[in-house]
């Protein structure tokens, strides 16, 4: 099992951490957060690096260009990447363009003999309404992920989300259903510690141990403040060619020591 020393995060809201569980400092507690506080405790006194460069709504071209060589250039021996949602999410999305830019984020994080992680995308056409157009491209960028994998099978790991259904589960998501709760950044962090090779007592793929006793009637009205609430501002920002990290810097942009 390989010890890491550092570790650097790229993406989008996903590796930001967005969801209702804010640290003290007033950023958002995320899965990566998670995942750099158990390798800060596996480490102890030999100390632990941890820099978080995502930064909310990015489309792939803009985590290669801002945050990748930022990255790159640290001495980080682990590196997540997760990113190409956000492009997927917009009609007409180029799916051959956002391959290839995943493709030069990995070859360029992949120098100096780290490790990179790679995600496949939840699947979210049971939990969130309207959302099977999305899937072919999701397919996609899944098959193409897995062919990276292959391609580097001692460099890169893969985080598998998609086959996992606990995440049909709308309690492992925040209300917008876009990004994740608490609890669902929790078990990303397992999956992400699994696929590194720690071992755990838990199961991050067992369905919540509580039943989900909401009635119908109560579905239907989250449904409806969903739509009202969350859709049509976003809707209003494409349209407006806005993003919700527009002007936003990231919340750990220096690769410095970490103690959980």
């Amino acid at each position: 099992m390989r010890q890491y020393r550092a570790m650097v995060a790229v993406g989008d809201s996903f590796t930001e951490g967005m969801c209702d569980d804010v640290r003290s400092d007033g950023h958002f507690r995320g899965w990566a957060d998670r995942v750099a506080a158990a390798l800060a405790a596996e480490a102890g006194p030999a100390g632990f690096r941890y820099a978080n460069l995502a930064v909310r709504g990015k489309l792939i071209g803009q985590i290669r260009a801002d945050q990748v060589d930022p990255a790159a250039a640290t001495d980080a021996d682990l590196v997540t990447l997760a990113g190409g949602l956000n492009d997927v999410l917009r009609p007409g999305c180029d799916v051959a363009r956002v391959e290839r830019l995943l493709g030069e984020c990995v070859r360029a994080l992949l120098a100096d003999g780290r490790t990179v992680v790679l995600f496949t995308s939840t699947d979210p056409t049971r939990r969130m309404a309207g959302s099977a157009r999305l899937l072919p491209a999701i397919l996609r960028m899944k098959a193409y992920v897995e062919g990276v994998v292959r391609d580097h099978p001692d460099r890169v790991v893969l985080v598998d989300l998609f086959s996992a259904p606990v995440f049909d589960d709308r309690r492992l998501w925040a209300e917008d259903r876009l990004h994740l709760s608490p609890e669902g950044h929790r078990r990303v962090a397992l999956a992400v510690l699994e696929a590194l090779g720690r071992p755990s007592d838990e199961d991050w793929r067992a369905p919540l141990v509580e039943p989900d006793t909401r009635t119908r009637g109560r579905k239907a009205r989250e449904d409806l403040r969903w739509l009202g609430t969350h859709v049509g501002p976003w809707i209003g920002r494409r349209l407006r060619g806005r993003s919700s990290g527009d002007g936003r810097p990231a919340k750990r942009p220096q690769l410095l020591p970490y103690e959980g």
